[in-house]
């Protein structure tokens, strides 16, 4: 019962939230449902694409939502369920709510570009150049990160060696094949709704037939290969997902996506439901069990590192400013798709805390690979014994969202980094790569970022690094304050009340840095006394370059703030 209880709090202080907190943000920043937006404006037929609000809310949500909302409150939940769940609702509603919807807002109005230019407005183009530099070293952990993630669902180490179909598959065998398939429907679905004229309800229609369809299909044959295969298959497949124009790809297979990851989390409530009656799952993690982890560390600042994207994440700054603003059709969507879809993720947060309490014990002493395994075990354990038809069916069912989760992140960090790579070299009135010269117009070519970025993500990837994982939090953590910070200046600079930003700005700046500087000094200790490895050598360097960026751009934000302070903004 104790569990049901958790997931009723949360949804209603979420939905209070969202229509209180969230209706006076757009109300004080002056979001405005008569002013034309980018995608309209700046229509292209490749990246400036207005969307349906559904469609952009599938796309928003998939690609900001990754393995963060499972394996953060999964990790964290050593420290106990009421600092989880508490940093998961207040976090989202006050923090990461702010940043998303904030972001978004601040975007549309910048002609649908980067974070770097909404900074580059207020700050100049030095703290633009520093901050595309940083978000760049963030994406290639985010790529990573997320190869090593979908890799690791796709293949199992008894799949070495194998090459085909499979009957009878495992769930990675599983989730590999449907996860390609759905790459095919996608492509099927924006042919349908955007060559051949089809409405988005009949569409919807169609998609969720095929998902169905090629669900059973996947859970009788699979298809198996080794891990490098798999890898560079994703690499190839991300490559061009993120260079084709976003109708193709980007938003039919992430708003089909969507309805697998909506359908996830119903079953994982009507789980919490049905073994709250039936006693077949017990909660069992405790209350709180101290401001210190063996494993993790001091509760601040690991809690609010660990947690990432259940309750805020600078890389849904990126998501936000890189592909959503170019395809939101009214600012009065912005609310919904921006600050709801956070809601959403710390709702799947608290259903991740509540999933693995069904399983702590074993998780606590080692028995799963992964916290994504232990969420599928312990939502698949609510429904029946392990080794039952039930049990294995859903546990097949929520490793393939899982991968859906990572690999639609995947092609969004990729396309994120063709847009900052290119900005990177562009001069102020060059809209693209065709408008520079000499060298600029070979390194602001979209091919060459895109490839770049996907061959490094993946060699990092393949490597399955565990430090890539433990720096992404930090850096991911530390990108969220520097967005803050962003829309805060301009705001202040348009003469916006931007007061809302400040607590969750310095918190994150503080909490991150923080992080960053333990575990710098940590690895050096390390080098020092000659037992680092090569990992640790690559998360020092890693560490240090992002905490300096970090610090500059932080000195060159309080300046703005003391500029405007003093009447001396655009505004003034």
């Amino acid at each position: 019962m104790t569990a049901l209880l958790i997931i009723i709090a949360a949804i209603v202080i979420l939905v209070i939230g969202y229509i209180t907190y969230g209706s006076w943000l757009a109300k004080q920043w002056g979001v405005d449902p008569t002013r034309e937006t980018p995608a309209k404006t700046m229509e292209d037929g490749v990246d400036y694409v207005a969307a349906p609000p559904a469609v952009l809310m599938g796309h928003h949500f998939s690609s900001i939502a990754g393995a963060g909302p499972i394996n953060g409150p999964i990790q964290a939940a050593v420290f106990g369920w009421v600092p989880v769940f508490l940093w998961c609702v207040i976090g989202g509603i006050f923090f990461g709510g702010i940043q998303d919807f904030g972001s978004l807002f601040a975007s549309v109005r910048h002609g649908g570009k980067s974070v770097g230019e909404i900074i580059k407005d207020s700050m100049g183009d030095k703290a633009k150049k520093l901050f595309i530099v940083f978000a760049l070293l963030v994406l290639i952990l985010v790529v990573a990160s997320f190869v090593n993630v979908v890799a690791g669902t796709f293949f199992t180490a008894d799949d070495a060696g194998q090459f085909g179909f499979v009957a009878g598959p495992t769930n990675n065998q599983t989730t590999a094949i449907i996860s390609v398939l759905f790459i095919v429907l996608a492509v099927i679905y924006g042919l349908l709704t955007n060559r051949a004229g089809l409405k988005t309800g009949p569409a919807t229609c169609i998609g969720i037939i095929g998902i169905i369809a090629i669900t059973i299909l996947g859970l009788n044959v699979g298809f198996a290969m080794g891990r490098t295969a798999w890898i560079i298959f994703i690499g190839a497949y991300i490559a061009v997902a993120s260079l084709i124009p976003v109708w193709i790809m980007l938003q039919p297979r992430d708003y089909l996506s969507s309805f697998l990851l909506y359908a996830m989390m119903l079953i994982a409530v009507f789980g919490i439901i049905y073994s709250a009656f039936t006693g077949s799952a017990t909660f069992s993690v405790p209350a709180f069990t101290g401001f210190t982890n063996e494993k993790l560390g001091p509760l601040f600042p690991a809690l609010f590192i660990t947690v990432a994207c259940g309750a805020c994440s600078g890389f849904h700054s990126l998501i936000a400013t890189g592909t959503s603003s170019k395809q939101l059709d009214n600012e009065k969507n912005a609310k919904p798709i921006g600050y709801g879809s956070m809601l959403i993720e710390s709702a799947l947060g608290v259903i991740s805390l509540i999933a693995v309490g069904m399983v702590f014990q074993k998780y606590t002493e080692g028995g799963f690979g992964s916290p994504s395994a232990a969420f599928g075990a312990g939502i698949a354990t609510m429904f029946g014994p392990e080794g039952s038809s039930q049990y294995n069916v859903v546990a097949a069912l929520l490793t393939l969202a899982v991968s859906v989760f990572a690999l639609t992140s995947l092609d969004s960090a990729t396309r994120l980094s063709r847009f900052m790579f290119s900005e990177l070299f562009l001069k102020e009135g060059e809209a693209s790569y065709k408008d520079a010269t000499g060298i600029r117009k070979i390194l602001a070519h979209p091919l060459v970022g895109t490839l770049l970025m996907v061959l490094i993500g993946c060699i990092l990837g393949g490597l399955s690094l565990s430090q890539i994982w433990g720096l992404f939090g930090a850096a991911n953590q530390l990108l969220a304050g520097i967005a803050l910070m962003a829309v805060a200046a301009w705001l202040g600079e348009v003469g916006k009340n931007n007061k809302m930003f400040m607590f969750p700005m310095v918190f994150m700046l503080c909490a991150t840095l923080t992080s960053l500087c333990i575990t710098i000094i940590k690895k050096l200790k390390m080098i020092a006394g000659g037992e680092a490895m090569w990992g640790d050598w690559f998360q020092c360097i890693f560490a240090a370059a992002m905490a300096v960026l970090a610090v500059i751009l932080v000195i060159q934000g309080i300046q703005t703030f003391s500029k405007q302070r003093a009447g001396k903004s655009k505004a003034a």
